[in-house]
């Protein structure tokens, strides 16, 4: 990365035309991707929900053995189909070159056996039941009853989950003893008298002439998060495994998943200690800035101790993140970034729920509902400091996640549905958001040294889980070089869970709850965490490959329009892409 500044006022001899203007007929090849997309819907009626896309009705996707057969079924015939349909131009080839990587991809992990089961506390079906009821439209008789139609169907889904991960355990295959607890408390608190269903059939927005149906689902769904309770942290727990590490050939497999690209984890592990080490001098320069002759933690002190630098209650939390969200697309729309029309609206939310995460939801296919960032606060955190999230406001939502899906969302004149809503890779994605954090330091939005040190508090917090993320999955050794960044991980042991959590709690600024959450999740999802900061990397890489191509002619804007109404792709795909 470069110390250039950006200069938006140089030109490139070819830009894109404005978004939405360009069209372009359907080929066999969008035909191909369009089926597939279709498919994938009918066996995911809320994922189709999700997307606005009516006419699936209000169940599930089959979560268990049967499910997962019918969706591996689907990809082989897609493949196969996608073998006889021949591009008919580069927007063709770019999909094909995608649907092969990411289809045939999913082959791979499903005759490896690592498709169905999964269990963590962040993406498996624990949440995505759940998840499904925060972008469900509350407005009217119609919107309720479709949301009490879901809710008589997560009996229905919890039972599919049970079967597919006794299904998994009779090949083999579980969740460790920790992660099934864990997440046999996420459901109890779901479950709880006044968790989630509960205080959703308590709405006062339910009509009153609903109200009865809407409980009564509710209290059906509850059950069956208690049932799902039950038997993660019994039956399934009693004889789980006692490590959630994977091995270094299941977690090439994985990391190859969620960046797109096919990398050696020894080759990333190594580059996250030098990334780390590079990210903490930076700190360290910084935190003399902040208070002269200060160590990080001293500048970190000091900034949490500022009364100008803190929010108190999420009240106060929820409209900072809008305001701030509001500042950025202000400045950024039509400068550094295209954005128009619905584009430019972005919901900042409180979530829920209590688990601790911050996430994105992309808009509806026709931008009725909006693009929304999350926040899912834990239990008893009441104060929060801006200099240590303005950076993940930037991350969640423009120049990142929202910038990122509703330019892929709204080029419908050239993308089919499957490149626009039916893909997505957390490489490229992920990666993207690290980027755009970085980037609005280089377009001079974190001039204050508090709000630098809180985009480069997020880039350590990613390069230090690159380093126990594959270390711990892959058992290799805690490496030494660190010094006192280990924070009292054991120089030269493999890597253990308490090694990880002293070694995180050294290197991220974070509540405990909230880092507890993180640290449960980089062992229950291996290879996804590092897709962020080598995700970073590869656009990094990108951008200065077409920056050397362009000469005197190189354009950021045009080169962000480019590349991001391309879609999420693979980072291969990406690569390939951007070379055509």
């Amino acid at each position: 990365m470069t110390d250039e500044r950006p200069d938006p006022a140089s030109t490139a001899g070819s830009r894109p035309a404005p978004l939405g203007t360009g069209r372009r007929e359907p080929t066999a090849v969008d035909a191909v991707a369009e089926r597939w997309f279709a498919r994938a819907m009918e066996l995911d009626p809320a994922r189709a929900a999700v997307h606005g896309l009516p006419g699936h009705g209000t169940g599930y996707r089959d979560f268990g053995p049967e499910g997962l057969e019918a969706r591996t079924e689907a990809v082989r015939r897609t493949l196969a189909e996608l073998a006889h349909a021949n591009p008919a131009d580069d927007v063709d080839r770019v999909t094909a070159h995608a649907l092969r990587e990411r289809l045939g991809l999913e082959l791979d992990l499903h005759e490896a056996g690592l498709r169905g089961g999964e269990v963590n506390n962040i993406s498996s079906p624990v949440q995505e039941i759940r998840e499904i009821f925060d972008d469900l439209p509350k407005r009217t008789a119609e919107d309720w009853a479709q949301i009490a139609g879901r809710l008589r169907a997560v009996p229905t889904a919890v039972d599919s989950y049970v079967r597919g991960l006794r299904h998994a355990r009779s090949r083999g295959r579980s969740a460790s003893a920790a992660q099934l607890r864990n997440a046999a408390a996420q459901c109890t608190g779901y479950a709880a008298r006044h968790g989630f269903f509960a205080e959703l059939a308590r709405s006062p927005r339910v009509p009153e002439a609903l109200r009865q149906e809407v409980a009564e689902a509710a209290e059906a769904a509850r059950q069956a998060y208690r049932g799902l309770a039950a038997v993660l942290g019994g039956e399934l727990a009693a004889d789980a495994p006692r490590t959630d590490a994977v091995g270094p050939e299941v977690y090439a497999l994985r990391l190859q998943e969620f960046l797109g690209a096919a990398l050696d984890p020894a080759s990333v592990y190594a580059w996250g200690v030098e990334q780390l080490r590079t990210i903490v001098a930076e700190q360290e320069r910084l935190a003399h800035r902040i208070a002269p002759g200060a160590t990080v933690a001293q500048a970190v002190a000091a900034l949490n101790a500022d009364p100008a630098r803190q929010l108190h209650g999420t009240e106060a939390l929820q409209a900072w993140m809008q305001d701030l969200s509001d500042a950025a697309v202000d400045a950024l729309a039509g400068t550094h970034f295209e954005l128009t029309g619905p584009m430019r609206r972005l919901e900042c939310r409180i979530a829920p729920t209590r688990d601790g995460g911050i996430w994105y939801s992309m808009p509806s296919a026709d931008f009725s509902r909006p693009g929304r960032m999350w926040w899912s606060v834990p239990e008893g955190t009441e104060t929060f400091t801006t200099w240590e999230e303005t950076t993940t406001v930037y991350h969640e939502g423009v120049p990142g996640h929202h910038l990122q899906f509703s330019t892929a969302l709204a080029n419908s004149g050239e993308l089919n549905r499957w490149r626009r809503m039916g893909v997505w890779v957390s490489g490229h994605g992920e990666g993207w958001a690290l980027y755009a954090e970085r980037l609005m330091d280089e377009l001079g939005h974190l001039q204050d040294p508090g709000d630098r040190m809180g985009m480069l508090d997020s880039q350590r917090l990613r390069a230090a889980r690159v380093v126990f993320d594959v270390g711990f999955h892959c058992g290799y050794r805690v490496p030494a070089e660190l010094g006192d960044a280990l924070g009292g991980a054991r120089a030269g042991e493999v890597w253990s869970p308490g090694d990880g959590w002293r070694f995180l709690r050294s290197n991220i600024v974070m509540a405990d709850p909230k880092l507890r959450f993180e640290w449960m999740r980089y062992m229950g999802w291996p290879g996804q965490a590092p897709s962020y900061k080598v995700g970073q990397q590869l656009w990094e890489q990108a951008r200065e490959a077409a920056r050397a191509a362009a000469g005197r002619e190189f354009r950021l804007k045009d080169f962000h329009t480019r590349a991001l109404r391309i879609g999420s792709v693979g980072l291969d795909t990406l690569r390939y892409a951007l070379d055509l």
